[in-house]
């Protein structure tokens, strides 16, 4: 029997639910899909009947198994939380523990669900609501649910974050119980490891959803005035999302379409070629929970450049796996630094490989599942009954 398997079976875990508002198949997809992906893979192939509640992928069928576990994608992008609080109420048998993935909007399952449950908390949104929502008053709504009302009712719940840094903010903007927040890390993919051959000319890649949280704008702008200093500067940015024709029509302003690309979503296989070719990896984001497309570089020998935020500060020490910056005028003068100098390129890659080799999806699976059975050993202990051994 494997760790996860004899971790389930103590606490009686045979059937749990993750709600989560995107699916991995979702164009918009980012870092907070592939974590959930990944965990409820390794769940089930522990053995644990694990199903995932998501909104509806556009031209995908509704029900689909993906790697031993079972994606239900029925809601619209909206009512997928008034429907999953319909689904837990009537159906709390139905599991033995619930997953809740709090991505900005909250499930709200302290209110309806009956079962053991924990909540995956990658970072605060805080501002972001106004970055994203239309009218502004939509996004100041949205920062009170986050920060003001939500919260009282996950006072008791215990909550799962990938980094220290996202654990103080977390405490600090939406005054949650520190000794209920756990931290652990995501995993990295055994595929992204160092490989082929750098390019010739500086290359510098970013990885993320064409949204305004990613900061693109700024980091092409960037870019851009780098390039006289780096005339054989060649730039990719990978990812999909509902900026890409302003981003478009940037870069067509600057002038630099012959040397800045965005070729969309990449397979696995050409992303991890990119990391290895690339120079550097950059991120101008202004909210991470971890930044898992810094890691992932790492693992390839890649340093990253990033703006000094939440769960960047953990991704990236700085320094030492790349270098952190705190404005923009920073961020330029970090990417320079690590363009012009091979021998810091060198030194930070090899300690970013190094702090990537850390970090797997088994031990990210096994933290998670550990607290999810330690809640439900609290509750039944609570109620005044033994632990149950449903296998």
């Amino acid at each position: 029997m494997s760790d996860l398997a004899a971790v389930a079976a103590e606490a009686g875990l045979s059937r749990v639910m993750i709600l989560a508002w995107r699916d991995l198949d979702d164009p918009e997809a980012g870092g907070s899909e592939v974590h959930a992906a990944r965990i409820a893979a390794l769940w089930a192939e522990a053995g644990i009947n694990v199903v995932m509640r998501t909104s509806a992928v556009a031209g995908a069928v509704d029900v689909v198994v993906r790697d031993g576990y079972l994606a239900v994608r029925r809601a619209g992008r909206y009512s997928i939380f008034p429907r999953a609080a319909a689904w837990g109420w009537l159906s709390p048998a139905d599991r033995d523990g619930l997953v809740e993935i709090w991505n900005g909007m909250p499930f709200m399952s302290p209110v309806w669900s009956r079962n053991p449950r924990i909540v995956f908390l990658h970072h605060v949104h805080g501002q972001m609501w106004r970055m994203v929502m239309n009218p502004p008053a939509l996004g100041r709504l949205g920062e009170v649910l986050e920060s003001r009302i939500a919260p009282p009712f996950y006072r008791n719940t215990p909550v799962i974050t990938l980094s220290e840094s996202s654990r103080q903010e977390i405490i600090s903007a939406l005054g949650l119980p520190a000794a209920n927040i756990s931290v652990v890390p995501p995993g990295v993919e055994p595929r992204f490891r160092p490989g082929g051959v750098r390019a010739p000319a500086p290359l510098v890649v970013a990885v993320g959803r064409l949204v305004p949280v990613k900061r693109f704008d700024l980091l092409i702008e960037v870019l851009a005035r780098l390039r006289p200093r780096h005339p054989g500067l060649e730039a990719v940015i990978v990812g999909e999302g509902y900026e890409r024709p302003a981003l478009e029509e940037r870069i067509r302003t600057l002038g630099a379409s012959g040397w800045l690309s965005l070729p969309g979503r990449l397979d696995e296989y050409d992303l991890v070629d990119l990391y290895q070719r690339s120079w550097v990896v950059a991120s101008a984001s202004s909210h991470e929970g971890w930044g898992m497309t810094l890691t992932e570089a790492g693992a390839c020998a890649t340093p990253a450049v990033a703006t000094r935020i939440t769960g960047h500060a953990d991704a990236v020490t700085d320094g030492v796996t790349g270098l952190l910056a705190g404005s923009p005028a920073d961020l330029e003068g970090a990417l320079d630094s690590v363009l012009s100098d091979p021998a810091l390129r060198q030194r930070l890659g090899a300690a970013a490989r190094e702090r990537a080799a850390e970090l797997t999806w088994e031990a990210t699976a096994r933290g998670t599942l550990g607290v999810l059975a330690a809640e439900t050993l609290r509750r039944r202990q609570l109620a005044g009954g033994p632990p149950r051994r449903r296998r």
